[in-house]
């Protein structure tokens, strides 16, 4: 983790996530964070100057665990099927145990919002991106991925796949089982960027 964050915080990063998975967005205000930490306003003002700082800081602080979390889940001996599988088995597990995180990516108006929100949403691409590419192209060095297809063009492929289906989960209110559906993603994915046996 390179950005330093104090426990206090994490607890109200993670009670912004709750308000979140509850109320969305707009439901995300200082008053109601105060509320749900049962806090004074200005005691959250001593740690976060805005919404915007605290979604800012929830963001970051998913970029860097998953920077730290994909770094140890893979290791050399695994083949790059293994490798693709972990990551983002890693990552379904993570985003059931705490779907705030889900909300924060894909609320509608986020975007929008603000450029340092932005930045931050791109960050956690690039994080995705650090990792999983460097599995792409080993695969398709070993000739176990396809290389009819450029390695940042299957890239995309993979990662708009696993993007919609966190989408999906979100608008369906986390009711379906990410780890299965995400499983069946995984499989169906490995079948068509694997080489084709003759």
């Amino acid at each position: 983790m390179t950005t330093a964050i104090s426990d206090r915080q994490l607890e109200i990063i993670e009670a912004a996530g709750k308000i979140l998975t509850d109320s969305g967005v707009s439901g995300l205000t200082i008053k109601n964070l105060a509320k749900e930490m049962k806090f004074s306003e200005s005691a959250i003002y001593r740690h976060f100057t805005s919404k915007e700082e605290i979604i800012v800081a929830l963001l970051n602080y998913l970029a860097e665990s998953m920077d730290d979390r994909y770094s140890k889940a893979i290791s050399v001996d695994q083949t790059p099927e293994e490798k693709f599988t972990t990551l983002f088995q890693n990552q379904f597990f993570f985003f059931k145990k705490n779907p705030h995180f889900v909300v924060a990516v894909f609320s509608d108006g986020l975007m929008e919002e603000s450029k340092r929100i932005n930045a931050v949403l791109l960050k956690i691409m690039g994080v995705k991106t650090k990792h999983l590419l460097p599995v792409i192209k080993e695969g398709q060095q070993k000739k176990v991925f396809t290389n009819s297809i450029a390695a940042e063009e299957l890239l995309h492929v993979v990662m708009g796949s696993f993007r919609l289906l966190m989408f999906k989960w979100r608008v369906a209110n986390f009711e379906f089982d990410i780890i299965k559906k995400g499983d069946n993603i995984i499989q169906s994915l490995l079948v068509l960027i694997k080489t084709k046996s003759k």
